[in-house]
Parts: C-alpha cells; sequence; structure tokens
C-alpha cells in the first residue's frame, strides 16, 4: 500500500470520528430535563366557608390570590355565619372559615387554629326606592307604617341590629327575620319591605335599588370579620397560607377598596 493511500485513509478516519464526537454529545444531553426546567405547581383545592357579606369581595380576592399562586383553586360557600358553624360542627369537608362576628368563631375553637380579624364593617339603613317614608334616622324604625326586615338574632347582623336597637330605646317590630343579610338587603331592593338594617358594603353594591342611611358610629356597632384554618383540614398547610394572606396589603386593598375597614 503506497503512503499517500495511508495518508488518505487516515484523514478519512479522523474526519469521520470528529463528526461523530458532537453527535454522541447531543445524543446524551437529550436524555437530561433543562437544568432550568420550572417545576410544575401542585395541584391544590381549597374550600372556605364564609360569611355571606363577604359574598362580592372574596370572589375577587378568590381570583387574585389564584393568580399569584400557581396551582390552588378556591372554592367558596357563602352563608350566615350561623349555618357555616353548623356545617363545620357537622364536619362538612373545608380548609378554612371566615365568619361576621367573633363570637361565632369562639364558639369553634375545637374545630379550628387561632383566628386572626381581617377586616371590620358597620351597620346602615337600606331604605327602599327614592324612601318614600323619607327615613333617615333609626328612630324613624319604629314608626308602624314602615315594614321593617331584620336578620335573625341568631345571625351576626341581626344580633348587631338588635344590639344598636336596644341601645338607643327603640322598638322594631320586624316584617320578617332573615337567614343572612344578602336575604334582608333583597326584601328591600324587590319592594317587599321598606327598609332594614344591612352592612354598608352590602348596601353599597345594591345602586340606586336602595338609599343608603348611615348611622353614626356613636349609635353604631362594629362587625369583626375573624378568619381561620380548620383542623379537619386536608390542605393545612395550603389553608394556613391563604388565611395569612387575607391580612397581607395585596389582600387588605381589595377588602378595603371594596368599602371594608381595616382590621
Amino acid at each position: 500500500m503506497s503512503a499517500t493511500t495511508i495518508r488518505r485513509r487516515t484523514a478519512t478516519v479522523a474526519l469521520t470520528a470528529a463528526l461523530l464526537v458532537p453527535l454522541a454529545a447531543c445524543g446524551k444531553g437529550d436524555d437530561k430535563p433543562a437544568a432550568d426546567a420550572a417545576p410544575t405547581p401542585k395541584a391544590v383545592n381549597l374550600t372556605v366557608l364564609a360569611a355571606s357579606s363577604l359574598t362580592d369581595v372574596f370572589k375577587t380576592a378568590g381570583a387574585e390570590y389564584e393568580k399569584t399562586h400557581p396551582g390552588t383553586k378556591i372554592t367558596f360557600s357563602f352563608a350566615g355565619s350561623q349555618e357555616l358553624a353548623a356545617q363545620v360542627k357537622q364536619g362538612a369537608p373545608a380548609d378554612a372559615l371566615v365568619t361576621a362576628d367573633t363570637k361565632t368563631m369562639d364558639g369553634l375553637k375545637a374545630e379550628t387554629g387561632d383566628a386572626t380579624v381581617i377586616a371590620k364593617n358597620r351597620l346602615v339603613i337600606a331604605a327602599g326606592k327614592a324612601n318614600p317614608f323619607k327615613i333617615d334616622e333609626l328612630k324613624d324604625l319604629a314608626d308602624t307604617k314602615i315594614k321593617v326586615v331584620l336578620a335573625a338574632p341568631e345571625v351576626p347582623v341581626g344580633r348587631y341590629s338588635k344590639q344598636i336597637l336596644d341601645a338607643q330605646k327603640i322598638e322594631v317590630k320586624p316584617v320578617s327575620q332573615e337567614p343572612n343579610v344578602r336575604a334582608v338587603l333583597s326584601k328591600v331592593e324587590l319592594g317587599e319591605a321598606d327598609a332594614g338594617l344591612v352592612y354598608k358594603t352590602d348596601s353599597a353594591k345594591s345602586g340606586d335599588k336602595v338609599v343608603t342611611v348611615d348611622i353614626p358610629d356613636d349609635q353604631n356597632a362594629v362587625a369583626s370579620y375573624p378568619a381561620a384554618t380548620l383542623k379537619a383540614s386536608k390542605n393545612a398547610e395550603d389553608a394556613a397560607a391563604f388565611v395569612t394572606w387575607l391580612s397581607t396589603p395585596e389582600a387588605q386593598k381589595i377588602l378595603q377598596d371594596a368599602g371594608f375597614q381595616k382590621a
């Protein structure tokens, strides 16, 4: 074999080897996941029991929380605080609870973690459209010609209503007692009642369906909203994270923009 032929074969072998090295390197890299690949967020479904007066604001807050916590889905169940307490005692599957008063929450210490007040509210008079009876203060509700609807006394807003009426020695005979504040407001909106005592935040959502009559601070009551995790939760860590988030500046802005007062 000539020297020229040997040199040509050697060059061919070297070139082939040079081409195969990067191909082999690419093959090995394909077997490995990218070092900077983001982990898939853990899927979590949280069920939160919340007072009826939080219906609108919590829908907004929940959407914001889901956006900033990928993988988390929050389902709210709204009702009067006394109904929520009954559900908790009956073992309803849920992860967190927010009531419209501390009394209801205090009665559930065996079922909840430590509670934190996340917001406050006040009562107003919701008068019928155009306020035909010209209601402008609490004592006007004693007029028997005015059909007044209140929440039942076991409901937080019903208890607050009784508290402020009793303090002013005003006797009101309601045409009905409703299971939650939304039911009271609905009666007034539909014209089935001339006036009712509701939370300021609920009345504000009615627009021109009702006329809101403010109650002076010295005649009013302050409603507190405590939030807590439920001990029976199967998502304890995530439930605690949501309850903690409710006190953050981000969540507080959502609550205060909706008319709730700072805790």
